[in-house]
Formats: structure tokens, C-alpha cells, sequence
């Protein structure tokens, strides 16, 4: 190779480098958290989404990260489905009025399942594995549709005791139904990489085996109709499960 091409090809990669380094420079994030109690927290600043926002703060390439925490306690899938004057309408209207910058990538985040797979209490519930892919494909749906650059990413349900018996009660039968909807979720992420190729992603599947393993250290203990159960992370269970969002979200929209 000549010295003048050599010298043109060095040019054009360093450009390209220096284009490359720019972009992931400029990765800025919006996030919209939906989920339940897990998902709320004890607070806005004491919460699986603030704990996510701020590690993936940290992760190479990002600028900028806000979020909305839309987790509500004691709610499924079915609270949140698309009806109007529903609770994913006031979704839409809070993110609609959060995100307005177009240069800034919108991504939902949503964990559900905990309430649904109760055996009495919530709203639905039990919720069955069918019943749950219908749900969230309808929530999912409409989110596409109303924000055609938006990201969205399914976190697996985490891990809860078989003896978990508070207003409503889920027990082993609950914890069994809970896991008949990991391969629910992975149906859609499946139908919609045909559908709407490259807009929704499995995000986290490893906190659950975490938290089983780790219920003692990283749950609140609490005191049910069946003993003592493990439902709610604690302050450094909230911390790890916002650590596992955060990797499952920048995995998902970066590849790495």
C-alpha cells in the first residue's frame, strides 16, 4: 500500500474512531420505572430505579440519566392495562410531559408478575401465564405506539418465600405460578423482534436466583399469616436489584 493511501485509511479510521468515541459520549437516558411495591420503594431516592439511574451513571459511555418511578404497591398487570382514566393512561401524561428531548433515548423498564402470581388479593389475581402474556403485550403495545422512539425492557420477576402471606396471599403455589411467566416474557421479546425489531428486550433474569440465595441478608424480614416471609428487598437488596436493572438496561440498548 502506497503511503498516500496508507496515510488516507489511517485519516478515515481515526475519524471514525473519534465519530464512535463522540457518540457513546452522548448516550443520555430517559427511564420509566413500572412495577409494583418492589418497584416503588420506601422512597424516590430509596429505590431499585434510583439505585439503577445512579449505576448506570457510572457505565462507560453514558452522559446523562433521569427516571421516573412509577412502581405502585399492590398492583398487576391488570392495573395497569390500557383503560381510560387508567393508571398507564397517567403513565403516558407523566412521561409525555418527562421526556421532551428527542436526543435523549426513552426506555421503560417494567417488572410485574409479584401481585399477579398471588393466589387472592390483588386486582386479578391469580393471574394465569396466559392471561399475564395478553397483559403485557397490551401495555406493551400501546407504549410503542404512543412513543415510536422509546425502548422497552421486561425485568424478570424477583424471587419471593413460599411462606409470603400479607394482605394477599401467595405462598409455594404463588412462587410456583411466579416463575410460569419467565417463559411468557420471553415469548414477546421473541414476537417482537419480528414485529417491531430492535424496541423490546429481555432485561434481567439473575436477580431471582440471587435473592433466593440471598433472602436473609438482603430482604426485610416481615412479620405474615404464615411466619416470618421475604418479599421487599432492604436497603442493600434495593441497591443489588437496581445493579441488575442497570447492567440488563445498558446491555440491552448498547450490546455490551
Amino acid at each position: 500500500m502506497g503511503k498516500y493511501k496508507l496515510l488516507i485509511l489511517t485519516g478515515l479510521l481515526s475519524a471514525f474512531t473519534a465519530i464512535s468515541a463522540g457518540q457513546a459520549g452522548s448516550m443520555a437516558f430517559d427511564l420509566v420505572f413500572i412495577g409494583n411495591s418492589i418497584t416503588q420503594g420506601d422512597s424516590e431516592n430509596d429505590s431499585p430505579p434510583a439505585s439503577a439511574a445512579e449505576h448506570l451513571r457510572s457505565r462507560k459511555g453514558v452522559e446523562s440519566v433521569r427516571f421516573l418511578n412509577r412502581g405502585r404497591s399492590g398492583y398487576t398487570t391488570v392495573n395497569f392495562l390500557p383503560v381510560p382514566d387508567g393508571e398507564l393512561m397517567r403513565i403516558i401524561s407523566a412521561t409525555e410531559e418527562f421526556h421532551k428531548d428527542p436526543g435523549r433515548q426513552l426506555v421503560f423498564s417494567i417488572m410485574l408478575g409479584t401481585n399477579d402470581s398471588a393466589e387472592e388479593g390483588p386486582m386479578g389475581a391469580p393471574v394465569s401465564p396466559g392471561q399475564y402474556y395478553f397483559n403485557m403485550k397490551a401495555i406493551t403495545d400501546i407504549l410503542l405506539d404512543r412513543f415510536p422512539g422509546c425502548r422497552v425492557v421486561y425485568q424478570q420477576p424477583i424471587w419471593y418465600s413460599p411462606t409470603t402471606y400479607n394482605r394477599a396471599r401467595y405462598l409455594k403455589a404463588g412462587l410456583e405460578r411466579l416463575q410460569s411467566y419467565f417463559p411468557e416474557l420471553q415469548a414477546l421479546v421473541k414476537a417482537y423482534s419480528r414485529s417491531h425489531a430492535g424496541r423490546v428486550f429481555m432485561g434481567d433474569v439473575k436477580a431471582f436466583a440471587y435473592f433466593r440465595d440471598n433472602y436473609l441478608t438482603d430482604f426485610i424480614h416481615e412479620s405474615g399469616n404464615a411466619g416470618t416471609f421475604y418479599l421487599h428487598p432492604n436497603k442493600k437488596g434495593t441497591d443489588a436489584l437496581g445493579k441488575f436493572w442497570s447492567d440488563a438496561i445498558y446491555e440491552a440498548l448498547t450490546g455490551k
